[in-house]
């Protein structure tokens, strides 16, 4: 064997344990999660927002419709005990209405 092949040999042997020392940690992090699987958290998926005056709340009976910021096709927001945590598109599950995740929003560390 040359010393470019134990070279590359070397670099396999580093690659593998790497591989597999990644894979504990992910093992070890599943099992870490193991703890919060069980807590509750609150989902709401927002299709728009609209501000109005209480007055123009007042107004609105049977039929009325609200304007929203959102046009249609557009992702709708996905929050996870108030905070954003995804957008996504609605979509329909056994007549009901469902939201299918299309987006992961990274979080902003303050």
């Amino acid at each position: 064997m040359d010393e470019n092949e134990n070279l590359q040999l070397a670099e396999l042997e580093g690659d593998a344990r790497a591989a597999g020392a990644t894979e504990q940690r992910a093992a070890s992090n599943a099992k870490d999660l193991e703890a919060v699987y069980d807590v509750p958290v609150q989902i709401s998926a927002v299709l728009g927002r609209a501000t109005m005056q209480v007055s123009q709340l007042l107004k609105l009976g049977r039929g009325a419709v609200v304007e929203l910021d959102r046009k249609v096709g557009e992702a709708i927001d996905i929050y996870v005990n108030n905070r954003l945590v995804a957008r996504g598109e609605v979509v329909v599950v056994d007549e009901r209405l469902g939201v299918t995740m299309t987006e992961i929003v990274k979080a902003e560390r303050s």
